[in-house]
């Protein structure tokens, strides 16, 4: 799924908007018991509860694809005989009413998730009338299909802090003890994929809130299935690469020129609004660093160990490699970081046998909010 068919399932999570007629799930405790179930109803409810509700399921939607949001593919065995395929499709099929089901989903999922809190297993099952979109946005004639589909949250549930609290009718101050807080999910899904918006039953969308956590024990029970390391690992890894493939080529030149080229294509992708998500592959690294400089036999290097950790076929989105941060520079002495823009104030120099950093500063320099004057 790409980000615009995320934001147009997202828009479903209201009152006025949504399909979803009630919640279900089950509360379980740390030592993976279930305490109790639910199906509540939300046409009962008041509007701020009902949106409260659906906003924690709206959660699994959130993020940014690639990152937090990441694609579930299922093979063409598993949709036909797969045991954890059909267990999903029975699942949507039936808009999560068959109460036998649910209960051994959930299951599935408490063998799997390992949490030091208690936790809610917080299902809702939608159905959209699809219809086609002009140019402008709006929908045009009937309907096209109806996307049936369910989403799965995982939230922590902790213990509300106790709060003073001063009580009108008894006049006085007290310690008031706080009741229990349902968390964001931690992690959760949406099955089937809303792809080209329309119903893909060969992938899901899978979500987790921590981009260095792809709980892959929760993935492997509910999806038969592994994903690429989390956005995070991805970017150590991509590095640790470069600097043990290719040390002699990687100079501060290099490094910049590949920043600059994936920044170039993350900014060239977002201003094209394409749909297609952004990922490069093995031969786009390749292409990249050639550009930079760094030598053939010193690439066929960096491809082979591509292959050992990402995958010979593995896409990665670009954005996942830079620096959120900016650029650093770290020595053992000290860290420099540096605008991401103004990487050209920084080069690298050998004086008198001695290696330096160089920091051009003709504009303000300041040591501890102090403003000092280069003699």
């Amino acid at each position: 799924m790409n980000a615009r068919e995320v934001s147009e399932l997202r828009r479903r999570f209201r009152s006025d908007k949504t399909n979803i007629n009630y919640v279900r799930g089950v509360f379980v405790n740390a030592k993976k018991e279930i305490v109790s179930e639910f199906n509540q109803f939300l046409g009962t409810l008041p509007e701020d509860e009902g949106d409260a509700i659906l906003s924690l399921a709206k959660k699994t939607l959130s993020g940014t694809v690639g990152r937090n949001l990441l694609d579930v593919a299922f093979t063409t065995k598993q949709v036909l005989e797969g045991e954890e395929h059909k267990l999903l499709m029975k699942m949507r099929d039936t808009g999560l009413e068959d109460g036998e089901t649910v209960k051994t989903f959930c299951q599935k999922v408490i063998e799997a998730v390992e949490m030091e809190d208690n936790y809610l297993i917080l299902l809702a099952a939608d159905s959209y009338d699809v219809f086609k979109k002009t140019k402008d946005g709006a929908n045009e004639g009937d309907s096209s299909e109806v996307f049936r589909y369910f989403v799965c949250a995982v939230c922590p549930v902790k213990a509300a802090k106790s709060s003073l609290s001063y009580l009108v009718s008894e006049n006085r101050l007290k310690n008031v003890l706080g009741d229990v807080t349902v968390c964001p999910p931690a992690f959760g899904f949406v099955f089937p994929a809303f792809d080209y918006r329309s119903t893909n039953i060969h992938n899901a969308l899978y979500y987790t809130k921590d981009a260095s956590d792809n709980h892959d024990a929760f993935v492997k029970a509910i999806f038969n299935s592994e994903l690429l390391m989390p956005a995070e690992e991805q970017k150590g890894t991509f590095n640790s690469i470069l600097s043990n493939q290719i040390a002699d080529d990687l100079t501060l030149g290099v490094v910049e020129a590949v920043q600059d080229e994936l920044k170039t294509r993350v900014e060239v992708h977002r201003e094209s609004r394409e749909d297609d998500n952004l990922v490069i592959s093995k031969s786009d690294v390749h292409d990249i660093l050639v550009r930079a400089g760094v030598s053939e036999e010193n690439v066929e290097k960096v491809e082979e160990k591509y292959d050992e950790e990402f995958g010979a076929l593995a896409a990665i989105p670009p954005a996942n490699l830079l620096s959120r941060r900016g650029m650093e520079v770290k020595t053992p002495a000290c860290v420099i970081k540096v605008d991401p823009e103004r990487a050209d104030v920084l080069e690298t120099r050998v004086i008198d046998g001695v290696k330096y950093i160089l920091i051009r500063a003709d504009e303000t320099v300041e040591v501890n909010g102090v403003c000092i004057n280069i003699q």
